[in-house]
Order: structure tokens, then C-alpha cells, then sequence
């Protein structure tokens, strides 16, 4: 017996990558992935910001044109992106965050 529904469409893959790698860019510019140029991880608050802030527009700009598994996607996305960016600023107070 499979758990997968057959009516739930698939985020369409074009969609899920540009979700995915911006998540990513978030993790990298919150600290959380290493560069991989350098190997170490920094924290670039303002990168950060600009990537939250963009996916929560394409969040707020897309309601009602995705699909249930687009909508998640991003909506995890966001969801987790914005805690960590909240927790990393506030370690960090004295951080430029303009």
C-alpha cells in the first residue's frame, strides 16, 4: 500500500529548485552552511534579510496560483529561514542588520 496520495500534484521541479536554493542561500549567509569556497561559515545579516524578505514576497505575491505542494514548500521555507533569522539576530545584536 503506498502513503502517497495520487491527487496531491508535484511542486513543479523548476519551482522547488529556486525555493531550495534560496533556502540554501539563507543557510550560508545565516552562518549555518560553510562557503564552499572557503570552507568557513560567516554571518551576513543583510543577505540574509534579502532572502527572507524575497521569499516571503513570492509568498504573498503567488497565493492562489500554486499547487498544494508549492504552497508547503515555500511556506516551510519561509517558516524556518525567518526563525533562524530571527535567532541568529538575536545572538548577534550587535550585527548591522540595515
Amino acid at each position: 500500500m503506498s502513503d502517497i496520495n495520487p491527487e496531491v500534484e508535484a511542486p513543479d521541479p523548476r519551482f522547488a529548485s529556486f525555493v531550495y536554493f534560496q533556502a540554501q542561500n539563507g543557510g550560508l549567509f545565516l552562518g549555518r552552511i560553510p562557503s564552499p569556497s572557503t570552507g568557513e561559515s560567516s554571518i551576513n545579516l543583510r543577505a540574509a534579510r534579502s532572502v527572507v524578505d524575497s521569499l516571503e514576497m513570492l509568498r504573498d505575491k503567488t497565493t492562489g496560483n500554486l499547487n498544494q505542494a508549492e504552497q508547503s514548500l515555500l511556506g516551510v521555507a519561509v517558516e524556518n529561514l525567518r526563525k533562524l533569522y530571527d535567532e541568529v539576530v538575536l545572538a548577534n545584536p550587535d550585527s548591522d542588520q540595515s
